[in-house]
């Protein structure tokens, strides 16, 4: 049929004999019929393959997408048949069925049918494609997902309109065994629901999926741009067979359920435009009152950010930050809380000055992203291999930059700034509010302030705040004053445009798409060193700083304000005056 089908097309002049050599190299690689390679090259529509075969043929044409199939139809005839012959049924009179095919000369395919069903069969045509998508419509994950969730009693809080077909567990040892380990991951359908639970939260753009046990309740939250939101209620009867289920995929000790567990599960899964993504996602298991919290934090490198012009630096704060890490040697440290960004900083900041000419060692817990040309180590607490540790080695390693993932004590504080003050250009964190309170943070742990004069370059803040939906902020009016008390200047407050957030369906009827930086970048100038020197507090340096240029972070959140990006009430709830 698919030469003859290919003679037709060419002789109608619908395609050219290079078409046709090319849709029949596709079908050679991808397999299936002609007409589908031809469809998915674009060379013909649908509707012309399936009008040229119901001329051919005699027969008439069914437009699949625009025809609703009786469930009770669909049982007439198995799934098994209708993806063997590529046919799917469509309606019932008397004895007689309604068959769409792709190859209605298929004499085997009307006789099986025929033989099964105990029905006549009379065939319609329709293209590969249509039948493909209306199997995929009624017979395929979505429709499986939507049965699953039927008998599993779940109710749906978000949607989770989205196939997880394509998502594969990379990594999962074949030889687990599945009748031993039956009593906790539960029916097969569990597997297909937390595949779907996984592939609904890359296709939502969720950093993390958190899975709580509580005493009469079970819930899935997604956190999306900074904010959770629940997407799902299953039943609590699935309690453990999910977070089995995660456990394995993990590999973890599914018996254990006293002790906090962690792992990573490395995911690859189709977006919507067809492109295979790999993902890793880092578990951590809590025992919790009344039984397990998981929480899964989606690592997508595609999302990573290494161009230092788009993280949401003001013009300022990017030339204070790249004038540091061009220096030769000393510590430059970025500080927030967690989920900050301040990783998409310092990799942004190391990507920029990695060349084939530096050698470059990171100390991570745990190494988040692969960076080419970086030489990143993965901490193991349990075996010695902490911070302090990685950074006595390191400096046997000839380096010229190194970063250590935080600064946590005072030993690792202690290597760090002898490192910087021996030639070598240290990146690293801490967890504090703002940058001036970073250096008494510094002083607390026990460094002398002469070390801490001597070593820092620049210290950046920062916090992420959500982006304002481009397809749906609105204006809004706020009182002069209200403005000035915000903090900006009266001039600011007679011209500045304001927008809220509304909501549509782009941004999930939030009001916000996507997150952007609010930076603090304070450069350690000589009146500073002196302050430090002298044991000033966090107060006497914040003022010293902005005295010598310092944009702070309520500054940075409402510059944003003034540039349409976010909102007042984003930039109010992430920083303070």
């Amino acid at each position: 049929m698919s030469t003859k089908l290919g003679e037709m097309l060419v002789a109608a002049n619908m395609i050219t004999p290079e078409q046709l050599r090319q849709a029949l190299e596709h079908q050679k690689t991808k397999g299936g019929r002609l007409g589908y390679s031809l469809i998915k090259l674009g060379f013909v529509t649908e509707e012309e393959v399936t009008a040229l075969l119901s001329k051919q043929y005699g027969l008439p044409a069914i437009n699949l997408s625009q025809f609703e199939i009786d469930t009770e139809v669909l049982k007439i005839v198995s799934q098994e048949i209708c993806e063997k012959y590529m046919v799917i049924p469509v309606s019932r009179a008397g004895a007689t069925i309604t068959v769409a095919m792709a190859d209605p000369t298929n004499i085997y395919a009307l006789d099986d049918i025929k033989f099964t069903t105990g029905y006549n069969v009379q065939p319609v045509v329709a293209s590969e494609v249509a039948i493909k998508e209306a199997l995929e419509k009624y017979y395929g994950m979505k429709a499986a997902t939507k049965g699953m969730m039927e008998k599993y009693g779940i109710s749906e809080r978000g949607s989770l309109e989205i196939d997880a077909s394509s998502l594969e567990i990379k990594e999962e040892s074949d030889e687990i065994d599945l009748a031993a380990l039956e009593s906790e991951s539960g029916d097969a359908s569990v597997i297909s629901l937390v595949n779907v639970i996984l592939a609904d939260s890359v296709a939502k753009g969720a950093s993390d999926i958190h899975i709580e046990s509580y005493e009469k309740d079970f819930r899935v939250r997604f956190r999306i741009d900074g904010i959770l939101y629940e997407v799902l209620r299953p039943k609590i009867d699935l309690k453990n067979a999910i977070i089995s289920r995660v456990k394995i995929m993990a590999k973890l000790d599914i018996s254990e359920r006293r002790l906090p567990q962690g792992g990573r599960i490395m995911i690859k899964m189709k977006d919507k435009a067809g492109k295979v993504k790999e993902l890793d996602l880092r578990v951590s298991i809590l025992p919790c009152l009344f039984g397990e919290k998981v929480v899964m934090r989606l690592l997508d490198k595609e999302n990573l950010m290494l161009d230092m012009t788009k993280l949401g630096l003001e013009p300022i704060s990017l030339d204070i930050l790249k004038d540091a890490i061009t220096k030769p040697f000393g510590m430059i440290l970025v500080t927030g809380p967690t989920g900050s960004g301040k990783t998409n900083t310092l990799y942004s900041s190391l990507g920029t000055v990695s060349t084939p000419e530096v050698n470059i060692l990171t100390a991570e817990d745990p190494v988040e992203f692969n960076i080419e040309g970086i030489n990143q180590v993965q901490m193991h607490d349990k075996i010695g291999l902490n911070f302090a540790a990685a950074l006595r080695e390191f400096l046997r390693q000839d380096p010229d930059i190194i970063m250590v993932g935080e600064i946590r004590d005072f030993e690792t504080a202690e290597i760090a700034i002898k490192a910087a003050l021996t030639g070598h250009l240290v990146f690293s964190t801490l967890h504090t509010n703002d940058a001036p309170s970073t250096i008494n943070r510094l002083m607390n742990m026990g460094i002398e302030p002469f070390l801490v004069a001597t070593s820092l370059l620049m210290i950046c803040a920062q916090r992420l705040g959500r982006k304002l939906c481009s397809g749906c902020k609105e204006e809004t009016k706020i009182p002069h004053e209200a403005l000035i008390r915000m903090g900006f200047t009266p001039e600011e407050a007679e011209t500045v445009t304001v927008y809220k957030h509304v909501g549509c369906p782009r941004c999930n009827e939030t009001g916000y798409k996507g997150r952007i930086g609010f930076f603090e970048a304070m450069k350690i100038t000589d009146p500073i060193k002196e302050l430090v020197l002298s044991g000033a507090s966090a107060v006497e340096l914040r003022k010293q700083a902005i005295d010598d240029g310092m944009i702070t972070l309520r500054r940075s959140g409402l510059m944003k304000v003034m540039n349409g990006i976010t909102s007042i009430e984003e930039v109010i709830t992430k920083t303070v005056l």
